[in-house]
């Protein structure tokens, strides 16, 4: 059985888990005070908010990224062009969460989004296309 797919979904698990923990620092002046300014404010609150949309799109469009992953493991489908489509897609998703957290570049983000989208299409349609191995 060709777990190479593991290693993406791994990866940005991973990421994933690296934004809760950001959320948690940028959340703390709120929360707990800590680094709160003389006037009360969060010198984070405009990062929180897009840390906090940013991580809530980890839930979105990648679960049809899982889905296809454990599809294609299940069905003993996985190839090399199953693997590079889930690195693009893994790769893509960094890129998406660096322009969303680090820009407010809507325009941007939406191109970068693209290469998820595309990924995660490509990855369906070669198991929907019945690519040699991808058979039961």
């Amino acid at each position: 059985m060709n777990l190479s797919l593991i290693y993406p979904m791994t990866v940005h698990v991973g990421m994933t888990a690296a934004l809760y923990a950001l959320l948690t620092v940028v959340r703390a002046p709120a929360v707990w005070g800590v680094g709160r300014r003389p006037d009360g404010s969060s010198p984070w609150a405009v990062l929180e908010r897009r840390v906090g949309a940013n991580l809530s799109n980890q839930f979105e469009w990648p679960l049809f990224f899982y889905a296809a992953c454990l599809l294609l493991v299940q069905l003993r489908a996985v190839d090399e062009v199953q693997t590079w489509l889930a690195w693009l897609f893994v790769a893509g998703r960094f890129m998406h969460s660096g322009v969303q957290v680090l820009t407010a570049n809507v325009r941007l983000r939406g191109v970068v989004f693209t290469i998820n989208f595309l990924a995660v299409l490509g990855m369906w349609f070669w198991l929907v296309a019945g690519q040699p191995g991808a058979r039961p």
